[in-house]
């Protein structure tokens, strides 16, 4: 059997880090007990890949063998310090000779993945910079993919980064699992992380595809094992909307990539396993009463995917949920989706009017989907001219190429 070329190697190593590096550099960083020397050590092994794959040929598990090329690495470069004092030795034949001890915390938490997410969402960091540093050295999001979903600018992430990295050195925070007393104060530094690690899976901020399922199907996954440990109003409420939104991706998408609105979606194609299980979530969560702004989210999803069709949509329900969403956490992204949701209950007129008021205040600007959004408000009230101003836009800011593609469709019906 033929050897995989260079480029396909390549191709393959590139999907593997995207699905894969969150998790080798969790275990990693279990093993070599250090954040920087276990990311410089898998970058190392992924190299090492690049130029031993074509040769060798491919592992039978990838996954493993990088992990095993990572550690010895790791050992190399500790060995080529100048100098070496007793402990790095001893670090040196620890990492010989098998895993190191079990870090504070012990056995609470089960997967190396959510060890790091909660070992990195340490309280001695701002909320914003815990979940920056944990989106990119954990799950892997670029800077600008964190940017956007923040609604800042690449450069202001990359400085939290920069300073969460830093205060970690400076004041000696240790890379160890929180001891099972300690967890919750953490829950809710982890729970943005899979949510907004979930949100870039189901709507890519940039690239050639609307959706990148494995992020999506790595934030359920996580949200189980949360479920299973700290089953909490506001996890189950997480894996609920995870689970409604997911039921609905074989439909988001054309058979040529293109984006498919919500309206026009085929219902039958949407996921009723996914669906039965978010939905009784919910109702879990809600029966607590001590439910948060994740569980307000999946219900509104509930209501969208119990909906036979576009028509049967409770527009009302919508509203007063989103309403009591936006008194429990102010957002301007949770005005604009209430926004959206009063236009389809009370019209398009009744939404541009909320909609222009959030614009002026300046916080949505540069977010294309309040453009857009706005667009498809004036042109369902007539108003070609100006919704052909929004969406051209829209279409400046926008960075993903299905919805790139859906705006350009958008001006041509209106020319």
């Amino acid at each position: 059997m033929p050897k995989p070329s260079a480029d396909e190697i390549r191709t393959r190593l590139d999907a593997l880090f995207r699905a894969e590096s969150g998790r080798i550099l969790a275990t990693l960083i279990r093993l070599l007990g250090g954040f920087d020397l276990a990311e410089d050590a898998m970058h190392d092994a992924f190299n090492a890949a690049l130029q031993r794959w074509p040769v060798d040929g491919p592992p039978a598990n990838p996954r493993a063998w990088l992990i095993s090329t990572a550690r010895f690495k790791a050992i190399d470069a500790i060995r080529r310090r100048a100098r070496f004092d007793a402990a790095q030795d001893r670090i040196a034949e620890t990492l010989h000779g098998g895993e190191p001890a079990a870090p504070a915390g012990g056995d609470e938490l089960p997967d190396d993945q959510l060890k790091l997410i909660f070992t990195c969402c340490h309280p001695a960091l701002a909320p914003d910079a815990r979940a920056a540093l944990t989106l990119r050295a954990v799950c892997g999001l670029t800077t600008e993919e964190i940017a956007r979903a923040f609604l800042t600018s690449a450069p202001t992430i990359a400085q939290r980064i920069v300073r969460a990295k830093a205060r970690i050195r400076d004041e000696r925070i240790p890379y160890q699992v929180p001891a099972a007393a300690e967890l919750p104060e953490r829950l809710g530094a982890v729970l943005t992380v899979v949510y907004l690690l979930f949100n870039e899976g189901y709507a890519a901020s940039s690239g050639p595809s609307l959706t990148r399922a494995e992020l999506s199907t790595e934030a359920i996954r996580l949200g189980r094992v949360l479920l299973e440990l700290l089953p909490e109003p506001e996890v189950i409420g997480l894996l609920a909307l995870m689970l409604l939104h997911e039921s609905r991706r074989a439909a988001r998408v054309s058979a040529d990539g293109g984006l498919v609105l919500l309206e026009q979606q085929d219902r039958s194609a949407w996921n009723p396993a996914f669906i039965r299980e978010g939905v009784a979530l919910v109702e879990r969560a809600l029966a607590t009463r001590r439910f948060g702004s994740y569980t307000l989210q999946a219900a509104i999803a509930a209501v969208h995917a119990e909906a036979r069709t576009p028509e049967a949509t409770d527009w009302r329900q919508i509203c007063a949920l989103y309403a009591a969403l936006l008194a429990l956490q102010p957002s301007p992204v949770i005005e604009l989706n209430r926004a959206a949701a009063v236009a389809m209950h009370e019209g398009p007129a009744a939404g541009l009017t909320l909609i222009d008021a959030l614009l002026a205040r300046g916080e949505l600007r540069d977010y294309h989907l309040a453009h857009s959004a706005r667009a498809d408000l004036l042109r369902r009230l007539g108003r070609r001219d100006e919704a052909r101003a929004a969406y051209e836009q829209a279409h400046a800011l926008a960075k993903s190429d299905p919805e790139i593609r859906f705006l350009e469709k958008r001006l041509r019906e209106l020319a």
